[in-house]
């Protein structure tokens, strides 16, 4: 890992000009690591511009910087080097034009892939801002408020509040020197927590009216119609997923969508017992082994018969 991280700053320090990005449909990692790292780069005399294909979800857009990050569906190539941070492939990016440059990824998911010309990939890293965080305190850059603040709201929602297995010791030793450089625990977890919009408030309605529960699994289901009903936006379907698994006796929760073009998107959470990233990546997808997710072809009903068939068999005491 030591040698990964000396191969990315070696590659950081012979180029100026950078563009940062992450996956489509980004969550508090993928904001909160792009943003935290552009600012490490700037400090280190950079010019860094940091473009996402979808649009920063409303519970991130307090973070600081977070009015900076480009909405776009292409780049240009006047970069010297791409940055894809919490990402296992150009394609998850939606971005077109990063195949044209000098490509460094770093990424913590244990479905990575080394698709970049350099990359750095620790799947024992709680968070891909933990990554970000050795990569500035090797780069001996300080740790501002700010920055502090966006790796902070990374790591508290990539590792579930702190409740996944991902997390260890070194996570709230983490915490706890972001804190001290000026993170405000409370603030961000209000911010992230206690600020969803309406919207999402009557889909969780909608969501946890489709609830089943077939032993130690809970499934949930929205459709286009529910997203419509309910004015929803695709970000407000960020973890429903989580009150299926909150469940008494529940090891694996699956939240189904429908897509506007038919297909199904699911996210699947685990409480350990099962690693649910392999079961992504056997439908394309990939993540963490408590949190991943994919999409596949609709029909919802057969998408889940299919899905829910191949967690049955992975369940404990399956027969």
């Amino acid at each position: 890992m030591t040698n990964q991280l000396e191969q990315v700053l070696q590659n950081i320090q012979q180029r100026r000009q950078f563009v940062l990005t992450s996956h489509a449909r980004p969550d508090g990692d993928a904001v909160g690591s792009v943003l935290a790292l552009a600012e490490i780069l700037r400090a280190m005399g950079k010019s860094v511009e940091v473009v996402l294909s979808d649009h920063v979800p409303v519970i991130y857009r307090p973070l600081p910087f977070a009015e900076t990050i480009i909405h776009a569906s292409h780049v240009n190539g006047k970069y010297e080097a791409a940055i894809i941070l919490e990402c296992d492939s150009v394609q998850r990016t939606r971005l077109q034009g990063l195949e044209h440059h000098f490509l460094i990824n770093i990424d913590h998911h244990t479905s990575f892939k080394t698709f970049a010309d350099v990359n750095w990939i620790d799947p024992t890293a709680s968070a891909t801002a933990e990554m970000v965080f050795r990569l500035a305190t090797v780069a001996g850059v300080k740790i501002t408020p700010q920055i502090a603040t966006c790796l902070y709201a990374a790591v508290l929602t990539d590792t579930g509040s702190f409740s996944y297995t991902t997390t260890t010791a070194r996570t709230f030793e983490l915490a706890k020197q972001l804190t001290e450089f000026g993170a405000d625990p409370a603030r961000i977890a209000q911010s992230v927590y206690f600020a969803n919009p309406a919207a999402k408030m009557h889909l969780l309605g909608a969501a946890l009216s489709s609830l089943r529960q077939e032993g130690p699994m809970n499934w949930m289901v929205v459709t286009r119609h529910d997203m419509e009903r309910c004015g929803a936006l695709e970000e407000d379907c960020e973890g429903l997923v989580n009150y299926a698994l909150s469940v008494a006796g529940v090891e694996v929760a699956v939240f189904f969508r429908e897509l506007p073009d038919g297909r199904v998107r699911v996210s699947v959470r685990s409480k350990g017992a099962v690693n649910v990233a392999q079961v992504a990546q056997m439908f394309g997808g990939g993540g963490h082994e408590c949190a991943s997710g994919f999409a596949m072809d609709g029909p919802v009903a057969a998408t889940a018969e299919r899905v829910l068939a191949l967690l049955r068999d992975r369940l404990p005491n399956a027969s």
